[in-house]
């Protein structure tokens, strides 16, 4: 092992190791249930203002821009803990999730399962009641 991969996989330095596009993964769980509520990106400068205010910033590949979690819906996350993975190319947030996580009203983004169907594969809906209508919060 290199002294940098020993430095980045056991030392106490936050050293976040950005993909080509500038961007870590950051997996969003809800502090109470541990239930897994989100997959995002955050570039260096919602990392950055996350660690700094206690509250969920991403960054919106589909839109190009920076975004505080709840900023249009009212649906905010107030980070409780943050974790980084063994080669700090992902982040982990534990967060206290105030009503949905997903734009699409549901509390989790992860509102359907993959069952096994005839050598393929289906969806099926689980956890899927909506807590808001995405509709009238975002104006579609």
């Amino acid at each position: 092992m290199s002294a940098h991969s020993h430095e980045i996989e056991e030392g106490l330095s936050f050293q976040p190791r950005f993909d080509a596009s500038g961007l870590v993964t950051c997996v969003a769980t809800d502090v109470a249930t541990g239930d897994v509520l989100m997959v995002a990106h955050m570039n260096d400068e919602a990392l950055r203002k996350t660690i700094a205010t206690g509250e969920a910033w991403y960054f919106s590949r589909s839109r190009n821009a920076l975004w505080r979690k709840g900023e249009t819906s009212g649906q905010t996350q107030r980070v409780v803990e943050m974790r980084t993975d063994c080669d700090q190319d992902a982040v982990w947030i534990r967060v206290e999730q105030i009503g949905a996580a997903c734009h699409t009203g549901r509390r989790s983004c992860f509102y359907r399962k993959v069952e096994a169907e005839d050598g393929g594969a289906k969806l099926v809906f689980v956890d899927a009641d909506r807590l808001f209508d995405p509709d009238a919060v975002y104006k579609k």
